[in-house]
């Protein structure tokens, strides 16, 4: 099994609103992928920043390349996120994971 993660920021007012997006928008686009097969959506308020990580477990990374291409350690963006997103980070990390 392989975690991808990513992190993004918003403005803290936008917190709320954020999260509605990735909820109606970002995870169901996940799970409707093949191979998919959870996450974890973090967030906290820093002072007058939001911080997102996700945190998605797929079967493979050829499964991830299904989700998010051949170039699969580029981060996905949807485009509504530039209407929060502070900053677009180019890349996802990924981790086998080995015990859970």
């Amino acid at each position: 099994m392989i975690a991808r993660i990513w992190h993004g920021t918003t403005k803290a007012e936008h917190y709320q609103e954020y999260t509605a997006f990735m909820k109606s928008k970002a995870i169901p686009d996940y799970r409707k992928t093949k191979g998919f097969i959870k996450l974890s959506f973090l967030r906290r308020i820093e002072r007058d920043i939001a911080h997102f990580n996700l945190i998605t477990y797929w079967e493979s990374l050829d499964v991830i390349k299904n989700f998010a291409g051949d170039d699969f350690e580029i981060a996905k963006y949807y485009p509504l996120d530039s209407e929060y997103l502070l900053e677009f980070e180019e890349k996802v990390t990924h981790y086998e994971v080995f015990a859970e």
